[in-house]
């Protein structure tokens, strides 16, 4: 991949100094793409360090000294700019859950492959969410107040025009660009996009783009008809 003159700010968050150094040398090895920019082993330290402030991601393992951070990151998100990408060695997919619901962009597992994390990285900080799909699915139960029925989804997703699969597509490429930016990529007004999201999110019953994207990913919305 060609460097970048706006590598991706990092910033890391992890409470075994082994691991906290591993990861160094990992985003010192991306580059031509990212730049290190802070690294803490508690939320407390995270908060006074200047890094974390001009940070494009953090990657924040969940569980920091015995304390889960899942349900601190609301408050966190509030002050800072930053995506929070969670990376973690616990398989407890309750607290993955509530982690998204809390705001952040995607769980990658410690187990998985380094090049995993890198490629969660650029994907969060392109605007997309990195969630495997059985997470997908948890979360979007929990956002609709219940899981929908394979028989439910159908007459949902067949009801959507050719038109409305075309906008679907364009939130799904452009993730989470402006309103602008998908309009023109559609030929058509923000008005426009406007009214077609709006009947969208009541076909299928989700409210806002995040689950918008959410539903079209775990229902495979993304391929061209």
């Amino acid at each position: 991949m060609l460097a970048t003159d706006n590598p991706i700010r990092v910033f890391l968050v992890d409470d075994h100094r082994a691991t906290l150094w591993g990861l160094e040398r990992l985003i010192d090895s991306a580059a031509d793409r990212m730049r290190l920019v802070g690294t803490a082993t508690s939320l407390a330290e995270m908060r006074c360090a200047a890094g974390c402030r001009e940070a494009d991601v953090i990657v924040l393992d969940l569980d920091l000294g015995g304390e889960n951070c899942a349900d601190s990151l609301g408050e966190l998100l509030r002050e800072l700019r930053a995506r929070v990408l969670v990376l973690t060695g616990a398989r407890d997919e309750e607290s993955h859950r509530r982690a998204v619901l809390g705001g952040a962009r995607g769980v990658v597992r410690k187990e998985e492959p380094v090049d995993t994390l890198l490629r969660a990285i650029e994907k969060v900080h392109e605007g997309e969410v990195w969630l495997n799909r059985a997470l997908i699915g948890s979360v979007m139960s929990a956002l609709t107040g219940g899981p929908s029925a394979p028989d439910d989804d159908a007459p949902k997703i067949a009801s959507l025009t050719a038109k409305e699969h075309e906008v679907i597509r364009t939130v799904l490429r452009h993730k989470g660009a402006k309103s602008l930016v998908l309009a023109a990529d559609l030929g058509i007004s923000e008005h426009t996009l406007r009214n077609h999201l709006t009947v969208i999110y009541h076909k299928l019953g989700v409210r806002g783009r995040l689950e918008l994207y959410l539903y079209a990913k775990e229902h495979g919305l993304g391929a061209a008809n």
